[in-house]
């Protein structure tokens, strides 16, 4: 995976953690995808931060499928 600054770390983290922003176009400006994104999510915050985040992800997906 490439190395990331910590500023891009953190607009990655940003993006993933809204609701409006779906994993694609994370992909589409830093060229990762879905499953490098998760774990800069898992690296980058609280264990359980991360597991609310990723429930939350997948409740939303299930009401849009183009989203996370």
């Amino acid at each position: 995976m490439k190395k990331f600054s910590e500023i891009e770390i953190s607009e990655i983290i940003e993006m993933a953690l809204s609701d409006d922003v779906p994993f694609k176009s994370i992909e589409d400006e830093y060229g990762i995808n879905a499953d490098q994104i998760k774990q800069i999510m898992k690296n980058n915050i609280s264990l359980r931060s991360y597991k609310i985040w990723r429930k939350r992800v997948k409740e939303f997906s299930t009401r849009r499928k183009f989203y996370k």
